[in-house]
C-alpha cells in the first residue's frame, strides 16, 4: 500500500482510531509515552469534555455532520430523560450545544479566522503519515490553507492568557513539530475562551517547535526501550524518585 492509499484509509475514523491506525505512533500517544507507558495506546474513556470538544470541531468545520450528535433538554445528566436519550452514552445539554454554536458565531464573525478557516484553498480534518526518528506517525489536521501555506488547529480553552503555558503542558508542542514535518507547512492555533470567548491566534516559536521535537525524540526512545526490546516486561515498570 504507497503513502497516498494509506492516505485515503485514513479518512475514515474507524481505520484511524481503530487497529489499522495504531500501527502508528501520534501526538497523542506522547503522554502515555513520556510519563506512564502501561498507558500506552489504551483506550481514551469518552466524557463530556471530549463530546463538547468534537461539537465545537465539527460545528466550525463539518456542520453537515451536526445530527449525528444527541442533544438533551436537561439541565443535568442525571434526569430520566437525559439517561433514556442517551442509552448509555454521553449526549450533549442543550445548553452546551447552544454556547458552542455562540461560540462559533464568535470566531467567525472575526474577518481574520474566518479567512484561515473558509477563504482560498483549504482542506478539512486532513490525514496525514511522516516518518520520524525511524518511526511511522499519523495526524490529522483540522485545517490545511494551501493558500496561505498553513496547518490550522483550533483550540478551545479555559484561561486563554495562560495558553502559553498550557500549550507545553498538553504537547501541542509536539503536535506542531509533527505537524509541521507532515504537511510541509508552519502551524498556527485558533484559540478561543470558553468563559470570556476571547480570541487568539498563536504562532510556533524555534523554541516551541524544538521542544516537541525533543519529545519525540524522547518518545520514540521510550516505545523502543518498553515495545521493541524483548527483554523488556512493561507490566515490571515503576517510577523511582527521591522525595
Amino acid at each position: 500500500m504507497d503513502k497516498q492509499e494509506i492516505i485515503e484509509k485514513l479518512r475514515n475514523d474507524e481505520n484511524y482510531y481503530g487497529e489499522f491506525g495504531k500501527t502508528y505512533l501520534s501526538n497523542s500517544d506522547i503522554n502515555a509515552l513520556l510519563n506512564n507507558p502501561l498507558e500506552f495506546k489504551k483506550p481514551i474513556p469518552k466524557t463530556p469534555a471530549l463530546v463538547i470538544g468534537g461539537y465545537f470541531h465539527t460545528c466550525i468545520l463539518e456542520p453537515h455532520k451536526l445530527d449525528r450528535y444527541k442533544i438533551s433538554k436537561s439541565k443535568t445528566r442525571n434526569t430520566s430523560e437525559y439517561k433514556l436519550l442517551s442509552d448509555g452514552d454521553i449526549c450533549l445539554l442543550e445548553k452546551e450545544a447552544d454556547e458552542i454554536e455562540l461560540m462559533r458565531e464568535v470566531v467567525m464573525n472575526n474577518d481574520l479566522f474566518k479567512q484561515l478557516i473558509q477563504e482560498g484553498e483549504v482542506e478539512y480534518e486532513k490525514p496525514g503519515i511522516t516518518e520520524l526518528e525511524g518511526m511511522m506517525w499519523k495526524g490529522k489536521a483540522d485545517i490545511i490553507n494551501h493558500s496561505e501555506q498553513l496547518v490550522i488547529d483550533l483550540k478551545t480553552t479555559n484561561a486563554i492568557n495562560s495558553f502559553s503555558n498550557s500549550a507545553y503542558k498538553y504537547n501541542y508542542d509536539s503536535q506542531a513539530y509533527i505537524y509541521s514535518k507532515m504537511f510541509g507547512y508552519e502551524l498556527v492555533f485558533l484559540v478561543i475562551d470558553k468563559k470570556t470567548h476571547q480570541l487568539g491566534l498563536f504562532d510556533c516559536s524555534d523554541r516551541f517547535i524544538q521542544s516537541g521535537a525533543n519529545k519525540v525524540a524522547k518518545a520514540v526512545q521510550a516505545y523502543n526501550e518498553f515495545f521493541v526490546n524483548e527483554d523488556i516486561d512493561i507490566s515490571q515498570f515503576y517510577i523511582s524518585r527521591t522525595l
